[in-house]
């Protein structure tokens, strides 16, 4: 029988070990070669719009898909079915056509929308008329990204919240505690630990799915690549140093969230 020593030693991560060690190797293999050092100072320029993209998009969807989640949940059945139609359609649809649909079919949508409802304000020059190149593809992309992953993170929310006991929510009812304050005070400090692995997830796999907005010219990780690629023809070189941007990106977060749901196990425990 394996004893807790023992157990402790066998899950050491020596996976991470080799991970760190390759990261540096190739790091250092980066700073002294000329080639690599100038491909990475190109692609490096998309960290800045990954970043941005990815943490606007995150928080929307978040913001957007806590109050789908209440709204599968709620009393009415007619909001219930709203939230079940639109997690259903929006999830069944792939991110890469959401983000061609958002960009140009959704955008041109709301820009005529917006010009027919503010006509008379146009008319008495108090608002200029909005053209289609005024939305940027920046935010067209953000808003595909936001309005893919709302769907997602609603059914993330929505588990969450259903895993706290019933016991709780009725003790909670019986001290006096409005539905807000139930939500507030006595739901969502349970539910979070329960959310937040799979909200990590959806935020690590964000990172990733934010190269498909180079598909609009974005200026990302990927379209500095794609546009130095094209121009060098240095694919290997180039596409290398994407792959070993992202994945410095995407192993540094998961291993941020691992240690702060530990922390936070921690403290229930205590």
């Amino acid at each position: 029988m394996s004893t807790p020593a023992s157990a402790s030693k066998a899950d050491f991560p020596w996976w991470l070990v080799v991970a760190v060690i390759v990261a540096i190797a190739v790091a250092v293999f980066v700073a002294t070669s000329n080639l690599y050092a100038q491909v990475f100072a190109t692609v490096a320029k998309g960290i800045g719009i990954t970043i941005f993209v990815t943490v606007i998009a995150f928080v929307l969807a978040s913001v957007i898909g806590l109050g789908i989640a209440l709204m599968g949940m709620s009393g009415s059945r007619w909001l219930r079915q709203m939230a079940r139609f639109y997690v259903e359609i929006i999830r069944g649809v792939p991110i890469l056509v959401l983000l061609f649909w958002i960009a140009f079919v959704g955008a041109p949508a709301f820009v005529t929308a917006w010009n027919a409802l503010t006509a008379p304000l146009q008319s008495a020059g108090l608002l200029g008329e909005l053209l289609v190149r005024d939305v940027s593809l920046l935010w067209r992309a953000i808003m595909a990204l936001t309005i893919g992953y709302s769907a997602f993170i609603s059914e993330v929310f929505r588990a969450g919240i259903q895993a706290v006991e019933k016991g709780q929510i009725e003790a909670a009812k019986a001290l006096g505690l409005s539905r807000a304050q139930r939500f507030r005070l006595i739901v969502f400090p349970q539910a979070i630990r329960t959310i937040l692995p799979p909200l990590g997830n959806d935020f690590v796999a964000l990172v990733k799915d934010s190269s498909l907005v180079s598909v609009l010219g974005v200026a990302d990780i990927t379209q500095m690549g794609k546009v130095y690629a094209a121009g060098s023809f240095r694919f290997f070189e180039t596409y290398s140093i994407v792959a070993y941007i992202y994945l410095i990106l995407t192993v540094g977060l998961s291993l941020a969230l691992r240690a702060l749901e530990r922390r936070l196990h921690r403290q229930h425990e205590q």
